[in-house]
């Protein structure tokens, strides 16, 4: 069977530095028709089980700790028993979200996480939060990029724990270096390419 990105849109809210936005977030699931991983748990279990439908969940991939993007890993954790994924880095924003859960495996950059008979590498891309992850999937031509990058730039820096210079340097160094083809999954919005992105970022 061939791997393949399935995806869907969930409705909610993100919440950060006293401040409450509607927001559409990207479902992402990466895999067979066996086995899979969700890249990220925004706002409604039940969104992301049509997704993943009666596969095999191996993994909660989170790309970052804003509450948009786990407010429903330990749910979604419990009911598919599979481990959550988080770069250490964003323990100070995962726990603006979840005081009593902590998740199961950390990320680090170069980790390789095999689904579906393909392969996600972590690349670790600070700046949008401190422990900001994109997922690299060659054989699929694409990588997965949360609040990295987007259609027309980088991801919002302007709250507690982004940098903007900082989210910057991760795209040219991490992102950039990947083919021009390699098309870009977001995590809000449409998906965009790497080579689309380098004419936006000078």
């Amino acid at each position: 069977m061939t791997a393949r990105v399935d995806h869907a849109v969930s409705t909610g809210t993100f919440s950060l530095d006293g401040e409450t936005f509607d927001v559409d977030n990207n479902i992402w699931v990466v895999g067979d028709d066996t086995e899979c991983v969700v890249i990220d748990a925004p706002h409604s279990v039940d969104d992301i089980l049509a997704v993943v439908g009666d596969r095999k969940v191996k993994a909660i991939v989170c790309t970052h700790a804003h509450d948009d993007h786990v407010r429903v890993a330990p749910e979604l954790r419990e009911r598919v028993v599979a481990p959550i994924m988080l770069h250490p880095d964003d323990r100070p924003l995962w726990e603006l979200t979840h005081t009593d859960h902590l998740w199961d495996l950390d990320l680090a950059d170069g980790v390789r996480i095999e689904v579906g008979g393909t392969t996600l590498e972590v690349l670790h891309t600070p700046g949008h939060a401190p422990g900001a992850v994109c997922l690299y999937a060659p054989d699929l031509g694409c990588v997965f990029t949360g609040d990295t990058l987007f259609q027309g730039g980088p991801g919002a820096t302007g709250r507690s724990f982004s940098d903007s210079d900082l989210i910057k340097d991760s795209i040219r160094a991490r992102l950039f270096a990947l083919p021009d083809e390699t098309v870009v999954h977001t995590g809000h919005g449409a998906d965009t390419t790497i080579g689309a992105e380098k004419e936006t970022l000078t």
